[in-house]
């Protein structure tokens, strides 16, 4: 263990000394920031179109005055999920890559297995480092969220906002961790740097982008904005009563979108902080009920990648300099 230590410790000193762990941490704090202030202003907006109306309901003498739109203060993230999702994912492709990648240009992998027993403790003492890099990362952009919803936004934080901003930044490292857990084993087993690259750009493309956009256009509630069926008036019950004689399809669609993590991340976080109508204003067991097999997903997939990851290291002469 005191092996893995020093290895991590090493890691995170080079880290350090890299610009871009604050490129990572400048941007996805600004999108975050950015993505609140979108959000609230979008609902200061509709709040003007409100009292608008209600003004003109009532100048016309009626007493019948609709529902005021209602500030959900961790659906203002929604952006900001959505900017976590897919850069904080390339961030860490990008991380994991350059921390092995550097070992080769500089021709160093002699020097580290004269610290180290194997090559498995070397991939696995990198790992180590980024995973607390990572757990760092995300608990500033937790912070920043919270903040950000607070001031911009204007809404009270309460520990049942903290606790879900909480378990989605646990996600979010869960999430993170698969990504450069893959770059590791990929650039270790690849003998060309570029060719790792280009095999780890097209693996973040078709993961976090291709896979859940085909599932997306395959959902016909998301054929028009606000929902198919919420513009057509059609109520859940019915809504289901009619996806029931599409089920063969819908289980294809679904199947599709959980081979992704990036979904799977997507669909927890989003029901976590009630972006998910259906979650909003729910208990935490609730959400749990209906979420618990992406959670499940996810630390597989995150698992499996260690796995590929520490199996990597068994090929690390591949890093000497022919």
């Amino acid at each position: 263990m005191s092996e893995l230590l020093t290895l991590a410790r090493k890691e995170l000193l080079d880290l350090r000394r890299d610009r871009i762990v604050w490129i990572v941490l400048g941007t996805l704090g600004i999108a975050v920031v950015l993505s609140v202030i979108v959000a609230s202003l979008d609902y200061r907006a509709q709040l003007a179109d409100y009292e608008a109306y209600v003004a003109q309901v009532t100048a016309s003498g009626s007493g019948v005055t609709p529902a005021a739109p209602q500030l959900f203060p961790l659906q203002l993230l929604r952006g900001g999920m959505e900017y976590v999702e897919v850069l904080a994912a390339l961030f860490a492709l990008m991380i994991g890559y350059g921390s092995i990648a550097k070992e080769r240009s500089r021709g160093t992998v002699d020097l580290l297995l004269t610290r180290a027993r194997s090559g498995t403790s070397i991939v696995m003492g990198k790992l180590l480092g980024l995973a607390i890099l990572w757990a760092a990362i995300m608990a500033a952009i937790v912070v920043i969220a919270l903040v950000a919803v607070a001031t911009v936004g204007g809404a009270a934080i309460g520990l049942h906002e903290i606790a879900r901003m909480t378990l989605a930044g646990v996600a979010g490292w869960v999430y993170v961790l698969f990504w450069s857990s893959v770059a590791v084993a990929v650039t270790t087993l690849t003998r060309n740097s570029t060719g790792a690259l280009l095999t780890l750009l097209v693996a973040w493309l078709v993961v976090v982008l291709v896979i859940p956009q085909i599932g997306d256009t395959m959902d016909p509630d998301n054929q028009i904005p606000g929902g198919l069926f919420k513009a057509l008036a059609i109520a859940k019950a019915d809504e289901h009563a009619v996806l029931a004689h599409f089920s063969t399809y819908e289980s294809a669609r679904n199947g599709l979108e959980v081979s992704s993590i990036s979904k799977l991340y997507e669909r927890f976080t989003f029901a976590t902080l009630g972006i998910k109508e259906i979650y909003n204003g729910h208990s935490l067991a609730v959400v749990w009920d209906g979420t618990f097999r992406y959670v499940y997903g996810a630390f597989a997939f995150t698992a499996a990648a260690l796995t590929f990851a520490a199996a990597s290291g068994r090929r690390i002469h591949t890093l000497r300099r022919s």
